[in-house]
């Protein structure tokens, strides 16, 4: 027998589900993704606002028939949570809307990411996947404890 040691480093919390590239995709993550958020005991908000609209952005600009996209949560660190939401669509990359464009009825979502995350950006490949991520400091100031459901 071959006994190896990994030196892979595996986040000690790590939650990874497919989702369908529709919108009851998107809202199945955002229930899934607050549920282990609570069982993880960690703050909802605003990890299920960041991944309410990062995965509403992969059913709707990142969708490829036939093809779902991958919702993962992982505790990289003590106090780091990391939210992301892979598609297969590489060739279309989210962009922030410049604040002029009024005339435009969507595409202002990232700016909420970009408000309530610490850290987000996108990492290509393998292709023909694209990854959007973003980090919250949960005991930063972006950290907000909601309370749970018949406790107030």
């Amino acid at each position: 027998m071959n006994e190896q040691i990994s030196t892979l480093r595996i986040p000690a919390r790590q939650f990874c589900v497919p989702l369908s590239a529709t919108r009851r995709g998107a809202r199945l993550g955002r229930l899934l993704a607050t549920e282990q958020l609570r069982a993880w005991g960690l703050p909802l908000d605003p990890a299920r606002l960041i991944v309410a609209e990062l995965t509403a952005n992969a059913a709707l600009h990142g969708r490829v028939p036939g093809r779902s996209f991958r919702l993962t949560l992982s505790v990289v660190a003590p106090r780091l949570l990391r939210v992301e939401v892979a598609d297969t669509r590489g060739d279309h990359l989210p962009v922030l809307r410049a604040a002029e464009d009024e005339a435009a009825e969507s595409g202002y979502g990232l700016y909420l990411v970009e408000e309530l995350a610490d850290r987000w950006g996108v990492r290509s490949g393998p292709s023909p996947c694209k990854t959007v991520w973003a980090e919250i400091d949960l005991a930063g100031p972006s950290a907000h404890f909601a309370p749970e459901p018949g406790s107030g």
